[in-house]
């Protein structure tokens, strides 16, 4: 399968739906071959569950939706098993989580001990009930969302499963133009649009893109210049606690996706610097007081600034 190609169909797909937001459809796509989790954080009514939509539409997959509430218990999430009186044993029902696409909704709504449910299943791509672990399917992908600015009734994500997503993105208001488009778009059209779309790729195909991605190239020198960026966020006083390793692969493993759709079998310096912000700022632990995502995302900005860039012919 031409990678390229497979993209542009289904970047083409979603953006039936979408008006604009390039940018964050290209990530979220990149998170899906790439086998990485997306958080999507915005204020109500930008898009954040169309998109999620969209692709579950443009994937040949199953699609579910939780709605993350204070009451929600992690057995809502994962399943649980039931006794079956006629048949004498328990007998086990899989919760929301068993799909190829798993949107969920105001995550940050629900207890800590109902986020730590996903936790399992998004590092493991599985579920362990009573002793019993069991495989979720493949390809698996949780996008979840989150709302900034009402904080009240929510219980904010731990570092340890901020770190569980690939990518942190935001979709933002629409300018001018996009929000007339979107006017336009629904001016007769009474169902959601979304549910205008057909599957583009089989989950079959997403794992060989996966597996096509891993043959990606990353040069020494590259290597070391990822290294040196993960190295800057570990020694600046503004940082309690800088990326972890599992944030310089999760960097590796995004960068090969966006070289693999631009048509290239190598790593060049733009696609980590393309990269670094969505992978890294909500990795980072600043300072009680610290001013959050804008301080994350202007601390890695500087330090793409300041590390130098390595200028071998890639």
């Amino acid at each position: 399968m031409d990678a390229r190609s497979a993209y542009q169909k289904l970047t083409a797909n979603v953006g039936r739906v979408i008006v604009g937001k390039q940018e964050t459809i290209r990530f979220v796509a990149a998170a899906l071959v790439a086998g990485g989790h997306v958080l999507l954080e915005d204020v109500p009514g930008t898009g954040k569950t169309a998109l999620a939509r969209s692709f579950a539409r443009s994937v040949d997959g199953t699609f579910r939706r939780i709605q993350f509430t204070p009451d929600l218990l992690p057995s809502d999430v994962t399943g649980l098993n039931v006794y079956q009186a006629d048949e004498g044993k328990f007998v086990f029902h899989p919760g929301p989580v068993f799909a190829n696409i798993l949107l969920a909704d105001e995550i940050n709504r629900a207890t800590p001990r109902t986020q730590s449910g996903l936790l399992e299943c998004m590092e493991e791509r599985q579920v362990t009930i009573d002793g019993e672990t069991r495989r979720l399917p493949a390809p698996f992908l949780v996008i979840a969302t989150q709302n900034p600015v009402e904080t009240a009734g929510t219980f904010p994500l731990p570092e340890a499963q901020l770190d569980r997503f690939l990518v942190k993105l935001s979709m933002g208001f629409p300018s001018e133009q996009e929000e007339i488009a979107i006017l336009r778009w629904f001016e007769h059209a009474l169902n959601p649009v979304e549910t205008t779309l057909s599957p583009v790729l089989t989950g079959e195909e997403i794992l060989a893109l996966r597996e096509q991605a891993l043959a990606v190239t990353l040069h020494d020198d590259l290597a070391a210049y990822i290294a040196a960026l993960i190295r800057a966020t570990r020694t600046r006083g503004d940082v309690r606690s800088g990326v972890s390793p599992r944030g310089s692969l999760a960097l590796l493993r995004l960068v090969q996706v966006l070289a693999m759709f631009d048509g290239r079998d190598h790593i060049i310096p733009e696609d980590i610097k393309e990269a670094a912000v969505p992978v890294l700022a909500h990795r980072l632990i600043l300072p009680h007081g610290a001013a959050g995502d804008d301080a994350a995302a202007k601390i890695i900005r500087d330090i793409l600034d300041s590390v130098p860039v390595p200028t071998e012919s890639f």
